[in-house]
């Protein structure tokens, strides 16, 4: 398995959890979410009653197959980004039959667990796991010419960068193939969406606060996970949900050799998940170099999966 070895990675967590502790606005990056436990989490979520993103886009692959593997062509190579535990990965090789599937996705265990599972199902199919960071410039073992290589971006990933971040993105894999299918969530009740976010169970929340308890694992931090509580909402201005961790008193906290201050009701902004109606996201993909030729939805147009064509 490609990756970056493991004390580059915990290196760049340091340094990403100082910098962001250290903003005015504290933040976190949240493609440090997933360590095992949450990658664990993830995937309950997936099966929340109100977490309707996951059940939204496997009914419209499943609706759309056909089309979508006409769109994609067979018999090539499928890259897939933050491809997590390959749920709709399966439907998609089953109707293309790729040579080659790659896997790209930042947590390790997920990727391993994924990958052997896809072996056992389609023993002929050459995986590929890579693991890291999509959201730098990464270098694929991708054979043969562009055009017969597909990029697969479901699960509405897309949502967690900002726009200049998706367009960065996108514009990087336009030089790794000809086709594109992207997971967008689409605009819609703002009630929907809270809900989605802020689950009975309290499993968002434990996903939220786990980045925290992976932080005092790795790094040496001392975050008292009682003293924090998960707060999402949307924000109709960017057209975004923001999920935050807020500090419940004014405390310290200490991260290795780092301390830092928190006022009672300041927060760390952990993810934005970003929202676009189908124009919105066919211009930005147009600034990028793609052409939005195909765009399907499931029967309550809540998700899309955009078909996009290198121009």
């Amino acid at each position: 398995m490609a990756r970056e070895p493991r004390g580059q990675q915990l290196s760049g967590f340091r340094e990403d959890v100082i910098a962001g502790l250290s903003l005015p606005r504290k933040s976190l990056p949240p493609k440090y979410f997933y360590d095992a436990a949450g990658s664990r989490l993830f995937e309950r979520i997936c099966r929340l009653r109100e977490y309707y993103l996951t059940r939204a886009e496997l009914a419209l692959t499943r609706a759309h197959i056909a089309a979508i593997a006409r769109f994609a062509g067979s018999r090539g190579t499928l890259i897939e980004y933050g491809s997590g535990a390959s749920m709709k990965s399966r439907l998609l090789i089953r109707a293309l039959r790729p040579a080659t599937y790659i896997a790209v996705d930042i947590s390790r265990d997920a990727l391993q667990a994924a990958a052997r599972r896809l072996a056992r199902e389609f023993p002929r199919l050459d995986i590929v796991p890579v693991a890291g960071d999509f959201s730098r410039p990464l270098t694929l073992p991708v054979k043969g010419r562009r055009g017969g290589c597909a990029v697969y971006f479901p699960g509405s990933t897309i949502g967690n960068l900002t726009p200049e971040e998706a367009q960065a993105f996108l514009a990087m894999t336009r030089g790794q193939a000809g086709r594109m299918l992207v997971g967008v969530d689409l605009k819609k009740d703002a009630n929907v969406l809270h809900a989605a976010y802020n689950d009975a169970q309290g499993v968002t929340a434990a996903f939220n606060l786990n980045l925290l308890r992976r932080i005092n694992r790795e790094l040496g931090g001392d975050f008292d996970l009682r003293r924090f509580a998960h707060y999402a909402f949307y924000n109709p201005g960017p057209g975004r949900i923001e999920m935050h961790l807020v500090s419940r008193a004014r405390q310290t906290v200490d991260v290795g050799a780092h301390r830092f201050a928190f006022d009672a009701g300041e927060s760390i902004h952990t993810e934005n998940s970003y929202k676009y109606s189908i124009a919105e996201f066919r211009g930005l993909a147009a600034k990028a170099g793609f052409k939005g030729t195909k765009v399907w939805t499931d029967r309550r147009g809540l998700f899309s999966l955009h078909g996009l064509v290198a121009v």
